[in-house]
């Protein structure tokens, strides 16, 4: 594999703050308990990659950062919350939004940059060197700036495409948030005086209530995780992020094989790769054998709150945890099907508003006490989400600039070997019959582990 990050130099400019192009209302505005989530306050990045339609002819007048700058201004007047700064309230600990708009920190800051090379010479980051990606998000050094809850990065290469590099507060917003902010600005970009779908706030939706009720939510003892030889005291284990693509013929292999074991037993999509994933990251990561793993599932509620469903235009946090829980020797001894069943049935569970409020309840009640496993880094927790149908892979093209590819950021949150995330396939792969109904699979592993790994997915090209 080409390393390319040594070949890529970056010309930088100043961050500045781009601020709303009107008046903004000054307020504090509270999270839900979703929001609260410990884990989510970190800022999660992805990168969007533009070239050149094949009709436009490179006009050198146009520059990508001050169309976004303008159109990230008109909509910072209706996400005016972004422009804020997360704080965190002395009395309970929660964090809040303060929208102070006469403070010289309100705005998100913004970094312009030119690269000394085309996206070509980066393969457009359409294979393993998604690694080089880092270098096109905007990564504010000290711990509190985190507490802007949007920060962006645009890059002009000298094909006369260019990046997008987006980094958001988890604590803001979730995947599907992130996509209508980002499609909000790219829409603005392209000449539209507002966005299609007003945003709303509306935390206080998807807040709990301090209960005594039980709520049996499938959990991992720290005790009992298993271990993977990968990790050690001395932390110096390599990781990166890689990408596996998933044809959509080894999906159908998969799913036919899965429904031969279980006698006509029908999965998803979603959950036929969910158990294969897992039991592949198992075993690459060769996880003690009498050791406990947990598949832990991010699951969309939108569908699920029918006594308090969420406005359209609601970006906020509406997912929770749906989590399975076996031995390693179980994962690796038992049927697939029996693994991929657990798994639909934990799914269909965490879909119904019973338990959906129970643990809204349950965050609530346990904030305090709020420990992600995922951030332990321990192999023994995949966690797993799934963007294919956030809409960053609609074609959000502006100004005869096609959207090509989008990627995760090996950061906060994929630097773990904990994260999985299920993508639809990108633009390039539109010239590629066999990724039609296909799936990109990007997942962080130490590099030790990755060709394991990648055999295990090469295997379902020969599933019979």
């Amino acid at each position: 594999m080409e390393n390319h990050e040594a070949s890529l130099k970056l010309e930088m400019k100043d961050v500045v703050l781009i601020k709303p192009s009107k008046p903004t209302p000054p307020s504090i505005l509270s999270l839900s308990t979703l929001d609260n989530k410990e884990n989510n306050n970190n800022i999660c990045q992805t990168v969007h990659l533009y070239l050149p339609s094949e009709n436009h002819e490179s006009d050198s007048s146009f520059n990508p950062s001050h169309v976004l700058k303008e159109a990230l201004s008109k909509v910072l007047c209706y996400y005016y919350p972004l422009a804020g700064r997360l704080v965190k309230h002395a009395y309970d600990g929660k964090l809040r939004v303060d929208c102070n708009a006469s403070s010289t920190e309100f705005g998100v800051p913004f970094l312009e940059a030119i690269a000394n090379c085309s996206l070509s010479s980066i393969h457009y980051l359409n294979n393993n060197d998604i690694e080089i990606a880092k270098h096109l998000v905007l990564d504010l050094p000290s711990p509190q700036d985190k507490s802007y809850p949007l920060v962006f990065m645009v890059t002009q290469f000298i094909c006369g495409g260019f990046t997008i590099g987006m980094g958001i507060s988890h604590a803001i917003c979730d995947g599907a948030g992130a996509s209508q902010i980002f499609k909000a600005i790219v829409e603005l970009a392209s000449g539209r005086s507002e966005p299609l779908e007003k945003p709303v706030w509306e935390r206080e939706k998807l807040v709990g209530s301090i209960t005594k009720q039980p709520f049996s939510q499938c959990s991992i003892d720290i005790k009992s995780m298993a271990s993977t030889p990968f990790l050690n005291q001395t932390n110096n284990t390599i990781i990166k992020l890689y990408c596996f693509k998933v044809t959509g013929e080894m999906i159908k292999r998969l799913k036919l094989s899965l429904m031969k074991e279980s006698e006509k037993l029908g999965f998803t999509t979603f959950e036929a790769l969910a158990g294969y994933v897992w039991r592949s990251r198992v075993r690459a990561l060769k996880l003690s054998n009498n050791g406990e793993t947990m598949l832990d599932m991010l699951v969309g509620i939108r569908r699920s709150l029918k006594d308090c469903s969420l406005p359209k235009g609601y970006y906020g946090n509406s997912i929770v945890n749906g989590k399975v829980v076996l031995k390693v020797n179980e994962i690796n001894e038992k049927p697939l099907y029996e693994v991929v069943k657990l798994i639909k049935e934990t799914k269909n569970v965490a879909f119904t508003a019973d338990y959906v409020t129970k643990s809204i309840n349950f965050y609530e009640t346990n904030r305090e006490e709020d420990m992600s496993l995922e951030l332990e880094a321990s192999g023994a927790v995949t966690v797993l989400t799934e963007w294919k149908h956030l809409g960053f892979d609609n074609n959000i093209d502006f100004g005869g600039y096609r959207a090509m590819n989008f990627v995760p950021v090996p950061c906060k949150m994929l630097a773990t070997i904990d994260t999985c995330i299920f993508s639809a396939p990108n633009m390039f792969d539109e010239h590629d019959t066999s990724m039609k109904g296909g799936v990109r699979i990007f997942t962080s592993l130490p590099v030790d582990a990755m060709a394991k790994f990648r055999d295990e997915i090469e295997a379902l090209r020969f599933l019979n």
